[in-house]
């Protein structure tokens, strides 16, 4: 899943989600210095300290109120503000107002909240989308993210509102395992739908880091375990000519895949396999390397090796496999991106994000060698673990 948004104006993080160890920026302070917006005042959500100034409530402020800015994000999402104002002028917040029907003051307000956080710029009196926003969350266009935005407003937000709870129980809270099979067991449809698209935009930027990470010009066919819409497979592809790709998923998403596959134009190397990496006995064969991206995080630590022993059993000698995550680092200080995705994980499913040292010790239990962690930087994942047989 993404866990940051960056303003147009920095191009530093806008929620406070940041995407860097604090081992790595130091014990107190943002290599990039403080995280601010458009007027160069802290944004409201983004943790800024400074080792010289006294101690502060300030970063309190702007934790406890970061909900402001992905919330001041889901209104404008809501009322298909980024849409609108796509391909036009711009918009004052008179006509605004008139617009959608509601008084001038909300539309002022909301115009001007969303121009602080870099999703709108201010030519003279009227606003107009930055190029974030005309990139990600106008309908219509390839890389749309709005489905992501109203998934975890209407979806994620009120679980992690009770956060406390499933602290307490060790259970989720956006959907009852007693009553439901799975997480999206009774989600509206259409909303699923526009989910996933949100999601393969990720995938898709995500897998990139990845193939421009991990050199995988050896590689003739990848197995892709879980892999939802084919992104990966798909831009994988795009950037290695010679590897072809295998999606293997659940039959109710293993279409959604093909379609993708057969727009991008790439059905000769790339297939689609329905299946359960659970319930089937095996996975498929033929493959010399394996990924699994954004996938284990889902699962609990005996569920997780279960899937890695069938991804050993499917690899020949000489075979990988990748394990991409948002990964916690190992003395379990951060990232914060990574670290909050486990806490999704909390709210969500049954597992969490774990550490290269975790990954590493079970693909050596299995009998991988040269173990080694690459990391790269991506909406979805931070790294990668990987492991070859022998």
């Amino acid at each position: 899943m993404p866990n940051y948004l960056t303003t147009a104006a920095s191009g530093q993080d806008l929620v406070w989600l940041l995407d860097t160890d604090p081992a790595q920026r130091g014990s107190a302070t943002n290599a990039s210095g403080p995280i601010t917006v458009a007027d160069n005042t802290p944004c409201g959500g983004a943790m800024t300290t400074d080792a010289d100034r006294a101690l502060s409530p300030v970063p309190l402020m702007q934790l406890t109120t970061g909900f402001w800015a992905s919330k001041t994000l889901a209104a404008a999402h809501e009322l298909d503000l980024f849409s609108r104002l796509s391909g036009t002028p711009g918009t004052t917040a008179g006509e605004l107002a008139e617009a959608l029907a509601i008084e001038e003051r909300p539309a002022d307000m909301l115009l001007t909240g969303c121009a602080a956080l870099g999703l709108l710029v201010k030519n003279g009196r009227r606003y107009v989308n930055s190029p974030l926003a005309d990139e990600f969350l106008v309908r219509g266009k390839p890389y749309y993210f709005g489905g992501f935005v109203q998934m975890l407003d209407q979806r994620l937000y009120p679980g992690w509102g009770r956060l406390a709870e499933a602290i307490r129980t060790n259970r989720p809270t956006t959907w009852d395992p007693d009553r439901q099979s799975s997480l999206f067991d009774g989600e509206d449809p259409e909303l699923l739908s526009v989910f996933w698209e949100a999601m393969h935009s990720i995938s898709t930027f995500t897998a990139r880091a990845l193939g421009e990470s991990v050199d995988l010009s050896g590689a003739r066919k990848l197995l892709d375990v879980g892999g939802g819409s084919a992104a990966f497979d798909i831009e994988l592809c795009r950037l290695y000519p010679d590897l072809a790709a295998t999606v293997y998923e659940l039959p109710q998403i293993a279409h959604i895949a093909a379609g993708k596959v057969k727009e991008a134009d790439l059905s000769d190397r790339i297939e689609t396999v329905a299946g359960d990496f659970f319930a089937d006995p095996s996975l498929p064969g033929g493959h010399d390397t394996i990924l699994l991206s954004m996938i284990l995080h889902d699962w609990a630590e005996d569920r997780c090796r279960t899937i890695l022993r069938k991804c050993w059993a499917a690899l020949p000698s000489g075979g990988q496999v990748i394990v991409a995550e948002l990964l916690v680092n190992d003395t379990r200080t951060g990232p914060p991106a990574a670290a909050l995705m486990s806490l999704n994980m909390l709210v969500e499913t049954e597992g969490r994000n774990y550490t290269p040292a975790e990954y590493g010790a079970w693909l050596a239990e299995l009998g991988c060698q040269d173990i080694r962690t690459v990391w790269f930087e991506a909406a979805g994942a931070n790294g990668a673990v990987i492991g070859r047989k022998p």
